[in-house]
């Protein structure tokens, strides 16, 4: 009878004989510490809860502002959109997650989101309404699959994602500096709105292949919670997982809200 009592493990663990790789890796899983808590469904899904909350207040709060002061909604759009990239960037690489930050990134998420929502409904009367039901219907669609043993993540299915994901910021980058040196005629879509395949508009057809992308990345984050709870990740964790989903469904909204404009254009 073998036992470890490394400090890295968060209890003692006797083997029979020699511990196998598989127990050596639920081993290396198990958190170091959890002195505040472990992370569960419910706990995580709470912060999940009150990150959506602060971001619904900060948009509702963004298009209250801006509504009837076009100019101030330019700048929220600007000030907002660079904050939460560079809070997002925090986010990512901070080793421990940071329920204030998290929050904050909500909350500049929200005020951009509120701007640039007030001003796509200006153009395009109803196109809120229609962005929000379609988010929230993949959104639980997904969870449905997931929850149910249909879909899962995959090493495979991740990694065409993430060659997808690469090929779709290198196309979004070519596509803005088009639109940026005049190169799209005029559209404010760039390639998205001047080619069409099919008779329909490229911007539809990524569209559509972004928002697969983006339900895919909703079942890595469902998957990453999964684990998490199954290896009992302290509490804070919950954090990272909620930033995780709210990254995912501010992706997939714009999006769907973009891809119905570029419908209505005409």
């Amino acid at each position: 009878m073998a036992t470890t009592n490394n400090p890295a493990f968060s209890r003692n663990v006797a083997f029979n004989d020699d511990p196998t790789p598989e127990q050596l890796q639920a081993l290396f899983n198990r958190p170091s510490s959890t002195a505040g808590g472990v992370m569960t469904v419910e706990d995580t899904v709470a912060k999940t809860g009150v990150t959506f909350a602060v971001t619904v207040v900060a948009a509702v709060l963004s298009w209250v502002l801006v509504s009837g002061q076009p100019a101030l909604g330019g700048l929220i759009i600007l000030g907002a959109g660079i904050a939460g990239f560079v809070l997002s960037l925090v986010n990512i690489f901070k080793r421990t997650p940071s329920a204030p930050l998290v929050l904050a990134y909500g909350a500049a998420q929200g005020l951009f989101l509120g701007a640039i929502s007030l001003a796509y409904e200006s153009s395009f009367p109803g196109i809120i309404t229609q962005a929000l039901l379609a988010t929230f219907a993949v959104f639980g669609v997904t969870l449905a699959l997931f929850a149910n043993g249909k879909i899962r993540a995959s090493a495979r299915a991740t990694k065409i994602f993430l060659i997808a994901m690469v090929g779709y910021l290198a196309y979004s980058v070519i596509n803005m500096f088009i639109v940026m040196f005049g190169g799209a005629g005029g559209n404010p879509w760039g390639l998205d709105g001047n080619i069409e395949l099919f008779g329909i508009p490229l911007g539809v057809i990524v569209g559509v292949l972004v928002t697969i992308m983006a339900a895919y990345s909703l079942v890595l984050d469902f998957d990453s919670i999964q684990q998490g709870v199954r290896n009992q990740a302290p509490a804070v964790f919950g954090w990272s997982a909620a930033f995780g989903i709210m990254v995912t469904m501010i992706w997939l909204y714009l999006n769907i809200l973009r891809t119905l404009a570029i419908v209505r254009q005409d």
